[in-house]
């Protein structure tokens, strides 16, 4: 045979090679649960973005598939665990009972701080380091750890003093927000997420304690168009991507360690800066529709210090009963936020 004709043979050969890659099949198809709007960042950003992480790691082995409407936001912890769905976001105030060591990065400073971003990122080594021992994710892997930008109060009518909100009904999640909402004295609701657009526009609760991007990914900027801001949020929610123990034991050893190396602190940090955007696209979109922001005066953000002095305490001694050193995974975590900021 000639050169020529050997080139061509071997040229053919490895487009076909190519074209098989290409085409074939993948040895695993990840199915993620999810909730919440098409329009919400983890929809939008995380899940496309992570799939093809997954995809490029494996060379095309592993891809993902995202399916809606397995469950509500409050059983996606089982549905993963029983392997309804394979991975999932949860949102660890959904499980009160069982998450306490992830109120950590949620208790507020009341003063300017870290991005989201920074903070995931802190969150994960933090978690990774010291959180991880209290086993609170039995029956499933962590594949990440991360906040949700500072939480606000936002309204259906204007709110210029701690006096205003008093027993007003104000939508709530889980975590220490509940706690700061009694001292407050507001009259706490209790409405997933997915429902506080409808809640809001009934007048069922009369303003709702949540982030900045909400205004856009439910919809809340038509429906309360007062938000008022505190330095650094009332609260920041705390959250997880979570994967059934069976998924990553049934992909091959190259496969699973290529997984996890494009989630940990990776997907921490695309998590947070999700949610970065997600703060600021919001805003600038609420504006332009007429609503109004304030901000929390001095006198107000005195009184929010003096009503959640006690979470630390209170959270030192949970993390003791779990057998983590809380004053150190709290020291660890705050010496990563002002490190990550430099």
């Amino acid at each position: 045979m000639s050169v020529s004709k050997t080139a061509l043979l071997l040229g053919a050969t490895a487009m076909l090679s190519a074209s098989w890659n290409v085409f074939a099949a993948p040895e695993k198809v990840i199915r993620i649960s999810t909730w919440g709007s098409p329009n919400h960042g983890v929809n939008k950003v995380i899940w496309p973005t992570w799939g093809e992480w997954i995809e490029e790691a494996t060379d095309g082995r592993v891809t993902v598939k995202v399916e809606y409407d397995l469950g509500p936001p409050q059983s996606q912890v089982d549905l993963v665990t029983d392997g309804i769905g394979e991975v999932s976001w949860i949102f660890h105030g959904h499980k009160p009972g069982r998450f306490k060591l992830t109120q950590m990065p949620e208790i507020p400073t009341f003063t300017e701080g870290a991005s989201s971003e920074i903070s995931s990122v802190a969150y994960w080594r933090t978690y990774d380091k010291y959180l991880s021992k209290g086993k609170e994710h039995r029956g499933l892997d962590v594949m990440a750890v991360a906040v949700h930008g500072p939480g606000q109060i936002i309204t259906r009518e204007e709110v210029k003093s701690l006096d205003d909100l008093r027993g007003q009904k104000i939508r709530i999640g889980g975590g220490v927000i509940g706690q700061l909402a009694k001292e407050m004295k507001v009259t706490s609701v209790s409405i997933p997420t997915t429902k506080v657009y409808e809640s809001l526009s009934q007048g069922v609760v009369d303003g709702t304690f949540l982030t900045l991007e909400s205004l856009s990914s439910f919809r809340l900027n038509e429906v309360a168009p007062y938000t008022m801001v505190v330095p650094g949020g009332l609260y920041r929610g705390s959250f997880a991507i979570v994967m059934n123990k069976d998924t990553l034991r049934g992909v091959s050893k190259e496969d699973r360690e290529a997984i996890m190396a494009v989630s940990g602190e990776k997907l921490s940090r695309l998590f947070g800066k999700m949610m970065d955007d997600a703060d600021i696209a919001a805003v600038e979109a609420a504006k332009a529709a007429g609503n109004q922001f304030s901000y929390a005066p001095d006198s107000m953000v005195a009184e929010l210090k003096v009503l959640g002095k006690d979470l630390q305490t209170d959270w030192y001694k949970t993390a003791k009963k779990r057998k983590v050193d809380g004053p150190a995974a709290y020291d660890f975590y705050q010496d990563q936020l002002t490190a990550l900021g430099e």
